[in-house]
C-alpha cells in the first residue's frame, strides 16, 4: 500500500506525510464523545488499514480524554508501523474552552494517564501541547526530559510555537516534531522555515482550516501546496466523515 503524500521519518519511524488528526473525533466543541463511537471508531480503522495513514494525532485535551480512548479501542495492539502521537499541557474547562497548565507536576500526571488509556509503555511522540507563560520554559523542558530519560516519553515535540521557542529548548534537548498551524489562509509560520534549516519534521494542523478550504474547491489544491512547500511537511487533516477522508487521501495520491 502506497503511503499517501509520501513518507517522512518522525519519533524513529517511517510514516506516511498525510497523518489522520483525531480532534473532530469528539463532541461539539472538542468535548466529551462523538454522537457515534462506533463511527469514529471505524474511521480510526480505516485510515489505517484502507487508506495506509501511519501517523495518527491526537491529544489528551481532545474530549478530554476520548480521542486517545477511541485509538485505544479501535487500534490496539497498534501495528508497528504506526506513529501515535499525542500532546499534553492543556487543561479544559468547558466545551470550546482551552488553557495551558505546564505546571511540572500536572504535566508528569497527564504522560502518566496517557500511557494507561493507550495501553503502553511509552509514548512515542509526546508533545508538549502549548509553553505556559506562567510557568518557567525551564521546568516544563526539564520534566519532559526526566519523563524522556525515565523511558515513559520516546521523543518530544513542540506545538504552536515561535522560532524563539525552538532555539531555546534545541539547547536542551532534540526536538522531534514542531506542530503549528499552517494553510493557505494562514501562509506563513517562520517556525516553518526553521524547522527545515534545523531538518525538524514540521506536523501541520488545520491544513483544511478547519474544513473551510475544503468546502471551497475540495482539497487537492490546498493539501498539495503544503506538502509542496518541503519535505519536511506533514499534514494531519481532521474529520468525523468517511466521505471526507476518502476525498482527502485521493486529493494527495492524486499529486504524488
Amino acid at each position: 500500500m502506497t503511503p499517501p503524500g509520501g513518507t517522512i521519518s518522525i519519533a524513529g519511524k517511517t510514516v506516511s506525510r498525510l497523518g489522520f488528526g483525531t480532534m473532530s473525533l469528539t463532541g461539539p466543541g472538542t468535548w466529551g464523545d462523538p454522537l457515534d463511537r462506533d463511527a469514529a471508531r471505524s474511521m480510526l480503522v480505516q485510515a489505517v488499514n484502507t487508506y495506509g495513514i501511519s501517523h495518527i494525532d491526537t491529544a489528551d485535551a481532545y474530549g478530554p480524554h476520548t480521542a486517545e480512548q477511541l485509538i485505544h479501542d479501535a487500534l490496539f495492539p497498534y501495528p508497528d508501523h504506526v506513529l501515535i502521537a499525542t500532546k499534553v499541557g492543556m487543561v479544559r474547562p468547558g466545551p470550546g474552552q482551552w488553557k495551558p497548565l505546564g505546571n511540572p507536576f500536572f504535566l508528569r500526571a497527564c504522560v502518566e494517564a496517557s500511557l494507561r488509556r493507550l495501553k503502553v509503555e511509552r509514548l512515542e511522540l509526546c508533545y508538549l501541547h502549548r509553553i505556559d507563560p506562567e510557568v518557567a520554559l525551564d521546568d516544563q523542558i526539564a520534566v519532559m526530559q526526566a519523563l524522556q530519560d525515565e523511558g515513559k516519553v520516546g521523543h518530544i515535540g513542540l506545538s504552536k510555537v515561535t522560532p524563539q521557542h525552538i532555539r531555546l529548548v534545541s539547547e536542551h534537548l532534540t526536538i522531534a516534531a514542531v506542530q503549528n498551524a499552517l494553510n493557505t489562509h494562514a501562509r506563513f509560520d517562520d517556525a516553518e522555515g526553521l524547522c527545515g534549516e534545523l531538518g525538524i519534521p514540521y506536523v501541520a494542523y488545520r491544513p483544511l482550516d478547519a474544513g473551510r478550504l475544503a468546502h471551497a474547491n475540495g482539497p487537492a489544491a490546498p493539501l498539495q501546496w503544503l506538502l509542496d512547500r518541503g519535505s519536511h511537511i506533514v499534514a494531519i487533516p481532521s474529520t468525523s466523515q468517511p466521505s471526507h477522508l476518502a476525498e482527502i487521501v485521493a486529493a494527495v495520491a492524486g499529486g504524488d
